[in-house]
């Protein structure tokens, strides 16, 4: 696995917008890009970052601002703008070939799912999942939010489960997070102790959907690779039903994703959304014998681990509460 060069102070990070532009969102984000610049870092935008569209630009735009960012030899790492929905009609036009040559830090979350799912199962360069460039907007940020910075500086340490989480933005205050109800780690199995080792990968389920029978599915050359680690799959679930959480499942099960499976993590839900009796505890049941651990701090609700792609994972569970522990081997 390669590792991108981290980050020091006065380094710059290029944000582009391969999905949604932030123009709805322009005064939060213009605190998260102070924040950043506090934080120590300089800041490069392409042009379509603050357009207020669905989809910042055209994908052959999005795919060369994102190619103008490698190329620039004065930006260090990249962040992508925002999540939204229409990343994947980018990749046809993405150069990997350049990317490969051009080797940087490329951080995002939730739509931003497939650009760094398939740079890191293609090229074997790891990613960083977990956070936006507009992620950053509190007035005081949350440790969690602090460790995703720190990450970038080289700084990995264990993420130990939250104590609270938030179930509803609308009460936050100054943008901070409103930690209110108790985190409590779930394991689907009924395992009393959980721990495992591999190779981490994953990201938002609503969008890694879109990839088994694609050519943009590099997967089992990936797991192949690592397999002696076995695999450990995270997923972050946005708004997918429990019906198709299910089936998304045994698709990608069906496709041959799992077959070095050491175990899974599954964050919460920000959406749930059901119309049968089907719960995503019984959908990861029914398909995993592994050890699987669901209401974790990943994804969308806040606080949420960093998670880096293909990096070597450990993670533990106990007393409802849990660790994860990221190798840079």
């Amino acid at each position: 696995m390669k590792y991108p060069k981290f980050l020091k102070i006065n380094d710059t990070i290029g944000i582009c917008a391969p999905s949604a532009g932030v123009g709805k969102n322009i005064n939060d984000f213009i605190k998260s890009i102070n924040n950043l610049k506090e934080y120590g870092f300089n800041i490069i935008e392409t042009e379509n970052v603050r357009k207020n569209k669905e989809v910042s630009t055209t994908p052959k735009k999005r795919a060369e601002e994102l190619h103008k960012l490698l190329l620039n030899k004065d930006v260090d790492m990249i962040m992508c703008a925002a999540g939204g929905d229409f990343l994947y009609d980018m990749l046809p036009y993405i150069d990997y070939d350049l990317i490969n040559q051009n080797e940087k830090w490329i951080m995002g979350a939730s739509d931003p799912t497939t650009l760094l799912y398939t740079i890191t199962t293609k090229l074997d360069i790891a990613t960083i999942y977990g956070h936006n460039a507009g992620s950053f907007d509190a007035k005081k940020l949350h440790k969690s939010q602090e460790y995703a910075l720190d990450v970038l500086k080289g700084k990995i340490n264990i993420q130990n489960s939250y104590k609270k989480y938030e179930k509803d933005r609308s009460t936050r205050i100054n943008n901070n997070y409103s930690l209110i109800d108790n985190v409590e780690w779930i394991t689907v199995n009924d395992e009393k102790e959980i721990d495992i080792s591999g190779r981490i990968i994953g990201g938002c389920i609503d969008c890694l959907r879109y990839l088994p029978g694609t050519k943009y599915d590099y997967t089992k050359d990936f797991i192949e690779k690592y397999k002696e680690n076995g695999i450990i799959w995270y997923f972050d679930i946005f708004s997918m039903t429990t019906e198709d959480f299910y089936l998304t499942l045994i698709q990608l099960k069906e496709a041959g994703w799992f077959k070095y499976i050491k175990g899974v993590i599954v964050g919460r839900v920000i959406y749930p959304n059901s119309y049968t009796s089907m719960t995503y505890e019984r959908a990861l049941k029914e398909v995993f014998k592994v050890p699987v651990i669901y209401n974790a701090d990943i994804g969308h609700v806040p606080p949420k681990m960093t998670i880096i792609n293909g990096s070597y994972a450990r993670i533990k569970y106990k007393d409802k509460m849990g660790s994860i522990e990221q190798s840079l081997i």
